[in-house]
């Protein structure tokens, strides 16, 4: 499992540098530099254009590890001394999904950066209705009781956006 973008919107939450990835620990200084290397070299190596714009949305959506609306992320790019206006942040947004370098949380009409940029992968997403934070993890829509439910109809499963809701392990009661 691929852990990404915990919420630290919450008061009584620690700060991004000390939350886990998703629900693991991981260095966060390190993990928006190397996606934000990743996606120049991909960029420069598909011939691609990774503008001042684009690079700092994905690093804005690293930056924060949580999903992130686009008028959030306009806000971002305003007090960055960007263009302000929806269409700027939408074309990068659209750019970084088209390329793999983000993904679109449709519930909660946000973006969260990919956990793994140029994997070739079919990600699920674990929202937690607590603190909005969200886990990436790999799955293949025609494995599984999802697959064979496809199979049965005669449906060939080409793509799945699969996002379940739930409860983090910091929002969730402990057992007893």
């Amino acid at each position: 499992m691929i852990y990404h973008n915990m919420s630290s919107h919450q008061n009584d939450r620690p700060t991004p540098e000390e939350t886990p990835l998703g629900f693991a620990r991981h260095d966060h200084a390190k993990c928006v530099d190397q996606g934000l290397a990743a996606a120049e070299e991909r960029s420069r190596a598909a011939g691609l254009r990774f503008t001042p714009v684009r690079r700092k949305v994905l690093e804005i959506l690293l930056r924060e590890h949580r999903a992130v609306g686009a008028y959030e992320i306009l806000d971002n790019l305003r007090e960055a001394g960007f263009a302000s206006q929806p269409p700027v942040a939408y074309r990068a947004l659209e750019f970084l999904v088209t390329q793999g370098f983000a993904h679109r949380i449709e519930r909660l009409n946000a973006f969260i950066a990919c956990a793994s940029p140029g994997d070739d992968h079919a990600p699920a997403f674990l929202i937690c209705r607590g603190c909005d934070s969200v886990a990436e993890t790999h799955m293949r829509p025609s494995d599984g009781a999802f697959g064979a439910a496809a199979r049965a109809t005669g449906f060939q499963v080409e793509r799945a956006v699969i996002e379940a809701e739930g409860l983090c392990p910091a929002c969730a009661p402990e057992a007893s």
